[in-house]
């Protein structure tokens, strides 16, 4: 399974948003992107996980950050996840699950004691390049983002 590290050139991905749009690596050329990973829309976890996103993302814009979540949903699934959470950055659509396989982000994992195939929770910071900054596998959902500002010196 594929592990990116720092330095190397972020997967490039063209997904559908929620909102039916299409959004490619490249319109964040020039700009520092936060790219999650996430299981599935709507569970409690992932709900926490993109809740704390969409709190930080003042902050997180104001430094520069743009921010996408990812994950194998339907667009109709992560417009309602959207809606239902006032979520106020983009959501894509891997169903195909290509751009997950192409970050590591999906593959073999531990689920309440048992190896299951699945989305791996990941974070990946890709700087103005183009080139991963931050790579982050195997994530909790919560206290995530507080531990991801650290580590970009935006902590509180």
């Amino acid at each position: 399974m594929t592990r990116l590290e720092t330095g190397t050139p972020a997967p490039s991905f063209t997904l559908t948003s929620d909102k039916g749009a299409t959004v490619s690596l490249g319109d964040f050329s020039g700009r520092k992107l936060i790219i999650f990973f996430y299981p599935a829309a709507m569970t409690p976890g992932c709900t926490k996980e993109a809740c704390d996103f969409r709190d930080s993302l003042e902050p997180l814009r104001a430094a520069g950050y743009d921010i996408v979540g990812i994950s194998p949903d339907s667009p109709a699934k992560l417009a309602q996840f959207v809606t239902k959470e006032s979520l106020t950055y983009p959501l894509l659509s891997d169903e195909s699950k290509e751009t997950l396989e192409a970050y590591g982000a999906y593959g073999e994992k531990k689920l309440y004691g048992k190896t299951v195939v699945g989305v791996i929770r990941s974070t990946f910071v890709v700087d103005e390049e183009g080139k991963i900054e931050v790579a982050r596998y195997n994530v909790k959902a919560t206290g995530h983002v507080a531990s991801l500002k650290k580590a970009l010196g935006l902590s509180e």
